[in-house]
């Protein structure tokens, strides 16, 4: 018996990932819709390599008698219908940032913290932690279970398809103005983001971080539950898909190197690539596509005690966001959670 799962958010660069990666996956549907906004509604989107779903409009959209919807739209459209959605029964996984810190909201990556799902997941709401906080956790799981990590410094180099559609958009249209010497007026980016680093996402905070900077620290320690010191820079970069991020950890206990990297490799989801060779590492081009979270550059730290540092890549819209998102649906399916929630 399968599942009735709408997609929010369904032309965007994630929500196409969503429905792309639901039918790769074989996650158990008897129905899909995608929905998107009223200008949107009428368009086709692809569901796997036979299907071609109508988008339909979010706000006429009735959720109920559906089981699950993915959400993509933007943190404003999620705060009216995933509770419009969860009223009826539908069990909304958010992608947004509305819903993340919300104490009844359980925030989950399946191989890192599953036991949230049958803590909070009443609400009829899950939230998918932000991209650039999945990976990193992804990596950091298995250490702190075994060495318990105290403080993470951790610089981020962000691809633009972050920003979804309209961030890739700009960085195509401003790398060929650089080229016939055009002068270029970014609209997405504060800067010209064309073979650039700027080290600003989302808006500036009262302390000098930015919002992107503050969410990976209260994220990490809700995923984690563990009070783990977060200091992070985050740079958007010139890539337009698969974000990577360098990270130094200080642990509680002594790190023996062979037993982190060991640790690292057998934790689902995660691929060690780290050769210490021209070309013994993984970079963001190298991950488009694919659903691990790579890492490389293992090394001590010796800066601090018991210090680690790794580099780490992952595809973005895939592990980042639909993925982890599907996975989440594919969570509740195993726990026998999703009857039981959305009856």
């Amino acid at each position: 018996m399968g599942y009735k799962v709408a997609v929010v958010g369904a032309t965007g660069a994630v929500g196409r990932e969503m429905l792309k990666t639901l039918a790769e996956r074989d996650f158990p549907v008897d129905d899909v819709a995608a929905l998107a906004s009223p200008r949107s509604a009428g368009q086709q989107v692809s569901f796997g390599e036979k299907r071609v779903l109508t988008v339909r409009n979010t706000e006429t959209f009735d959720f109920a008698g559906w089981d699950l919807g993915l959400f993509s739209p933007g943190a404003s459209v999620s705060a009216v219908h995933a509770p419009r959605a969860a009223a009826v029964g539908c069990i909304a996984i958010d992608n947004t940032s509305q819903f993340r810190m919300e104490p009844d909201v359980p925030l989950v990556v399946p191989e890192v913290n599953p036991q949230a799902l049958a803590r909070h997941a009443r609400r009829r709401i899950i939230a998918n932690p932000n991209c650039s906080t999945i990976q990193m956790v992804m990596a950091l799981k298995p250490l702190h279970d075994r060495f318990t990590a105290r403080r993470v410094v951790v610089s981020t180099y962000q691809s633009v398809s972050g920003a979804g559609k309209e961030g890739m958009d700009e960085l195509f249209t401003s790398s060929k103005a650089f080229f016939v010497n055009d002068p270029a007026q970014p609209q997405v980016f504060t800067k010209n983001i064309a073979y650039n680093c700027i080290p600003h996402i989302d808006r500036f905070m009262d302390d000098g971080a930015t919002r992107e900077e503050w969410k990976m620290a209260v994220e990490t320690r809700k995923i984690m539950g563990a009070d783990i010191a977060v200091f992070a820079t985050c740079v958007r970069v010139p890539v337009f898909i698969g974000h990577a991020e360098a990270v130094s950890v200080e642990f509680e206990q002594p790190v023996n190197l062979g037993e982190a990297r060991d640790l690292l490799r057998t934790f689902p989801g995660v691929v060690v690539v780290d050769g210490r060779d021209d070309g013994g590492y993984i970079t963001p081009a190298e991950c488009q596509g694919e659903d691990a979270v790579y890492v490389s550059r293992l090394r001590r730290d010796p800066t601090v005690p018991n210090g680690l540092g790794f580099w780490c890549v992952s595809d973005n819209l895939r592990k980042g966001a639909a993925l982890n998102a599907v996975q989440i649906a594919e969570t509740l399916v195993a726990q026998g959670l999703l009857r039981q929630i959305a009856a």
